[in-house]
């Protein structure tokens, strides 16, 4: 590879969720011959949600469906899209970016980082041993295999009040465990949620143990203002506590913050000429789908500037 004659693109995306789909489809309709790499699964994370129902002029559409529809609206413009796990990138003197994956390289003449993010876990005992017998980090795949059984979310934000609300119809017992005295997520979830006899919150709490042989039986919870612990019976914990980026390997070539999000602001230019940051993979406020679509419009609009020169 690396001959005269290797393909070059005008724009490599690394990540195929909506940021990264967005910023193709941007591309392709400035002329401009995109790539999407993809280590894992198209769509990103929207698309183990059953249902969307705030993204602007679409009242409800599933996560997968929604996923499809960009997929399917960016490879009909041209854009090529692969299965591979990048390892890193690489500036030639020449300007171009090198995108390196386990066996194959891109030649590139900019680069839209579109990464995500993946669940940020407890970090309490047993939880690693009993992730999959128990631990889940996504209440819309595995919630069904709780159907009638007593289960906890642990997590304040918009994602565990959206995981509590769609376990609590399957499962007989759901309890929403916080470690603050109240939630951060949308005030409307919780109103809807204080209306359902099944769902129990226990605020001001932390989980200290996750406790079960081959599966998941009981939690160790400790009470933060009253310092007591006690156990709670359960046959399944679902995890939304945040998400982690993924940008060590870009960690040499583009500045990150302490956290390991990308330094990039709504322009996403990163601090490297040519490479740009879409989505929840840069820092920023505000982590929804509506944003990932507009970082991946604005990123790619960026891109096809720095092109022209």
């Amino acid at each position: 590879m690396g001959n005269s004659a290797e393909k070059i693109y005008d724009i490599g995306i690394i990540g195929g969720g909506t940021a990264g789909m967005t910023a193709a489809i941007y591309g392709q309709r400035a002329g401009k011959q995109t790539v999407i790499i993809e280590g894992s699964t198209f769509g990103g994370q929207i698309t183990s949600s059953p249902n969307v129902e705030n993204y602007p002029g679409i009242a409800s559409v599933s996560g997968s469906e929604f996923s499809m529809n960009l997929l399917d609206q960016a490879t009909k413009l041209g854009a090529e899209t692969v299965m591979e796990q990048v390892t890193g990138i690489v500036d030639e003197e020449s300007g171009i970016k090198v995108i390196h994956t386990t066996g194959k390289e891109y030649h590139c003449r900019s680069v839209i980082l579109a990464t995500g993010v993946t669940h940020r876990h407890l970090g309490v005992p047993n939880e690693e041993r009993l992730t999959g017998a128990g631990v889940s980090y996504c209440a819309t795949c595995d919630g069904m295999f709780f159907r009638g059984r007593d289960v906890a979310v642990v997590g304040g934000g918009s994602t565990a009040l959206q995981d509590a609300e769609f376990l609590a119809d399957y499962c007989r017992k759901v309890y929403l465990i916080h470690r603050r005295d109240e939630f951060r997520g949308e005030e409307n979830i919780v109103k809807r949620l204080e209306e359902k006899e099944n769902v129990e919150f226990i605020l001001s709490t932390t989980v200290r143990d996750i406790i079960g042989d081959q599966a998941v039986e009981r939690l160790i919870l400790n009470n933060k203002k009253t310092g007591k612990e006690y156990k709670l019976e359960v046959s399944g914990i679902f995890i939304a506590v945040g998400h982690i980026p993924q940008n060590e390997i870009f960690a040499d070539i583009v500045k990150l913050d302490e956290n390991g999000f990308i330094l990039a602001s709504e322009d996403c230019i990163t601090s490297h000429p040519g490479i740009f940051a879409a989505g929840d993979c840069r820092t920023k406020e505000v982590r929804q789908l509506t944003t990932a679509a507009a970082d991946g419009a604005v990123a790619a609009l960026a891109a096809c500037k720095y092109i022209a020169g």
